[in-house]
């Protein structure tokens, strides 16, 4: 089994990663930054979503596997005081040449300009705002027109990433094993020109939503970390990808609910278990 290594670059990260170099050797994996079978990311969310966008081309082989680092870590599995029992798995893995995964649905954006069709692909969000005045634009979903929309923007979210910006939109949180995308409003105007449903949308696979843009607006394009402005965009169509999936290495068991209760909530049950 091969593996490769992001760090956040702290000093922490940093000398985690050195560590991990060391134990993993012992287990007798290769360091290969090219073509792993692991990525491992040391840090926080952020470093996530840089390991996701360096290997998205090579999402069919590779593994993504999380030491948390940072502030919350939504999608880290292992802490810093972890590391040798993670590297002992990843060994008896690799001995049983048995890695186990799930696999989460990202987004994919196709945006059309006078020069043609760019595709992207998002694990947490894509998010389109105007940068001078507010955003106008016409939704459609599967080709029908839909709503005439003007405000601050419009966040387009994965099921992984509705823990994310798409909750502080008041989104709602999805499992990942449902293939569908979330569509939710960013400060919406509404009055007898634009006219918004105000609630934020779930489209299943196979369904998908074009957002045509006033043109020339200057617009401020996210996808996950990755910004860029552009004032060219004709069309923005957004849908889950069809036939590609991120894979997380699970050595052991972490449910969603129980991820999502220590990010967000630190439950205390009132009441013991019943034996």
């Amino acid at each position: 089994m091969k593996y490769s290594v992001i760090h956040r670059g702290d000093d922490i990260s940093f000398q985690l990663m050195q560590t991990f170099h060391t134990l993993i050797r012992e287990r007798g994996l290769h360091h290969d930054e090219a073509n792993p079978d692991v990525v491992l990311s040391i840090g926080g969310d952020g470093t996530m979503l840089h390991a996701f966008h360096k290997y998205k081309d090579q999402l069919d082989t590779i593994a993504f596997v999380g030491i948390h680092t940072g502030r919350l870590g939504f999608f880290a599995d292992w802490k810093p005081d972890e590391v040798e029992m993670l590297a002992d798995m990843m060994g008896e893995s690799a001995q049983q040449n048995d890695l186990r995964v799930v696999k989460y649905p990202l987004v994919e954006i196709q945006i059309t300009t006078p020069q043609g069709i760019e595709t992207q692909l998002a694990f947490n969000e894509f998010t389109l705002k105007g940068v001078d005045v507010t955003l106008m634009a016409e939704l459609h979903i599967n080709d029908e027109p839909f709503e005439t929309f003007r405000g601050d923007g419009i966040c387009i979210s994965t099921p992984p990433g509705s823990t994310a910006y798409n909750k502080s939109l008041g989104g709602a949180i999805v499992h990942p094993s449902l293939d569908a995308i979330q569509i939710a409003e960013i400060a919406s105007i509404n009055n007898r020109v634009f006219r918004t449903l105000g609630s934020p949308i779930l489209l299943p696979k196979h369904h998908h939503c074009d957002i045509y843009p006033r043109a020339g607006q200057n617009i401020l394009l996210s996808l996950d970390h990755i910004i860029m402005q552009r004032d060219d965009i004709l069309s923005i169509r957004s849908m889950v990808a069809a036939g590609k999936k991120v894979k997380f290495a699970r050595f052991r068991p972490f449910p969603f609910w129980s991820r999502v209760r220590e990010a967000f909530i630190g439950y205390e049950p009132i009441h013991e278990k019943k034996p």
